[in-house]
């Protein structure tokens, strides 16, 4: 007999889509091994707001901020080169969440992520979305469960039951915690 899946309809528990995803595999929530460069830098504010939740130091690791990591985040701020130099100088060190030998965050369970909607860095509660020129768009994620059934936005959006609006509010959040305007 095969298993139903009923959504649920609040993001702030996990989406179904996320919980889907987590039973299935593969998810957003890993990389393989060795691809660390590609892991989206915590904020101080998102670091804090972690650490007094769950206060697993282990959570979290520190990279250099390698030629490859600065790129991939001058490909997601365009134009923001000076900005993101700034903030992530070549061979110093950013903070990131950590992930075990098999490249899966720590805070990834069997029904999707651990941390509460509210925990969660800015960059995973907007994920498969992102915002180019002041519009949202989905990702190109084929490891997203949500990316691979609908591939269009508005479909994603109903999946995880929000907004365009939501999306440029936590992006704007997510640019506030590092100090971009």
């Amino acid at each position: 007999m095969s298993k139903i899946i009923h959504p649920i309809p609040n993001q702030l528990d996990n989406p179904h889509s996320c919980q889907r995803c987590a039973e299935i595999g593969p998810t957003c929530c890993s990389l393989d091994p060795g691809d660390e460069d590609s892991c989206f830098p915590l904020s101080r504010p998102e670091w804090e707001r972690i650490v007094n939740w769950s206060e697993d130091l282990g959570a979290f690791a520190e990279s250099p901020n390698s030629p490859t990591f600065i790129n991939t985040l001058r490909i997601f701020f365009p134009g923001e080169n000076q900005k993101i130099a700034g903030l992530f100088p070549e061979y110093a060190w950013h903070m990131r969440l950590a992930v075990d030998q098999k490249g899966a965050c720590l805070f990834l369970g069997s029904a999707g992520c651990k941390l509460p909607r509210e925990m969660r860095p800015w960059y995973c509660r907007i994920f498969p979305f992102w915002v180019r020129k002041g519009k949202v768009i989905l990702l190109n994620a084929n490891k997203c469960l949500a990316f691979r059934e609908t591939r269009t936005i508005r479909p994603a959006l109903a999946l995880f039951d929000t907004s365009t609006e939501d999306i440029l509010q936590l992006y704007g959040q997510l640019r506030l915690a590092w100090g971009l305007p």
